[in-house]
């Protein structure tokens, strides 16, 4: 296989097929190993590691074996009275990204009732900023990624008539670049994780005419590397997590076949650990949770067959979204 500078190779001793129930036992003991090192340390971002691996297992049609109970009073705990925000964990303070987690495993577990709702869309809708653009958190910083969550959990929670979205839609058309790509803010270059929350916002509020599918298709393509992985910007390595982050671009833009869908599933499946279940950044590398949904996600969007269909905005099961009724606009190829 042809090599690039940055870029990994793919050998033949590398998995091939999907090793399904590896990665269903990896996840169970992941949520069991409470007191090892790998556990403790990710405790500021928990609420999110704990989406990641609820979905991944709903992904595999194995979420019954998660405990429901001890999910839903976590995130009992984690959301603030005051501002009706969730933390990523207990004694931490809440953030927009933590909070779209939270609404996300609610919604997936048919828990809402479980938590403050009026809470949660007092604190989103309280974090938009005059130019329509969203803080993360009472501190201040602005991103994109923020946007979409804001605007995400509006939409799971049927409450976007809380938010400004004409002026939100506009501080996004804002952040983009002449290469058709997003960046964080105005002037930021284009990065294809921000381009997924930009196209996210857009598909939710029905705005994807606004932006130049062809151009930004063959940017996301150029992600693609000789290994079949793609990166997030030029020159840099591939990663198993672009493959939900471009393919799910590219899916909502109606452009899932411009890319060499054969040369990706190739890839994603050489970054499984055979041994352990679980998926790498790339083949060789140690798995993690935020990985192994990714990589899973990647391979529903090419129609792997075991996992349930993805939805290329929320990245939930599109069962969920069915039967919540909540629709986004998808380009039609």
């Amino acid at each position: 296989m042809g090599s690039h500078p940055k870029d990994v190779e793919i050998t033949d001793e590398h998995p091939k097929g999907l090793l399904l129930q590896k990665h269903a036992d990896y996840i169970l003991s992941y949520t069991r190993k409470k007191e090892d090192y790998e556990y403790t340390m990710t405790e500021h971002f928990r609420m999110s590691g704990m989406y990641w691996g609820l979905t991944a297992m709903d992904i595999l049609s194995q979420l019954d074996k998660m405990s429901r109970g001890e999910v839903v009073e976590f995130i009992r705990q984690c959301q603030d009275p005051e501002s009706g925000g969730f933390s990523p964990s207990l004694g931490h303070d809440p953030h927009l990204l933590f909070t779209l987690s939270a609404v996300q495993i609610l919604v997936m577990l048919e828990a809402l009732e479980e938590v403050d709702v009026e809470g949660v869309v007092r604190y989103v809708s309280g974090l938009q900023r005059e130019d329509g653009s969203f803080s993360g958190d009472q501190w201040g910083e602005v991103d994109t990624r923020f946007s979409f969550c804001a605007v995400a959990c509006m939409a799971l929670l049927k409450r976007l008539d809380t938010l400004k979205l004409d002026k939100a839609v506009e501080f996004v058309m804002c952040c983009q670049n002449v290469d058709g790509g997003f960046g964080t803010r105005p002037g930021s270059e284009s990065h294809a994780g921000q381009i997924y929350c930009c196209l996210g916002l857009l598909s939710i509020t029905g705005q994807l005419h606004q932006v130049n599918g062809d151009l930004l298709g063959w940017w996301l393509c150029e992600r693609q590397l000789p290994s079949g992985g793609l990166n997030g910007r030029p020159e840099k390595l591939p990663d198993v997590c672009y493959s939900w982050w471009v393919l799910a671009s590219l899916a909502m833009l109606g452009r899932l076949h411009w890319i060499n869908a054969p040369k990706m599933r190739l890839f994603i499946m050489a970054t499984q650990d055979p041994e352990t279940g679980g998926f790498t950044d790339r083949p060789g590398d140690m798995v993690d949770l935020y990985h192994t949904l990714f990589g899973l996600a990647g391979l529903s969007l090419l129609g792997e067959t075991g996992l349930r269909e993805i939805n290329p905005v929320f990245c939930m099961p599109q069962y969920i979204l069915t039967r919540l009724a909540v629709s986004v606009q998808i380009v039609s190829p």
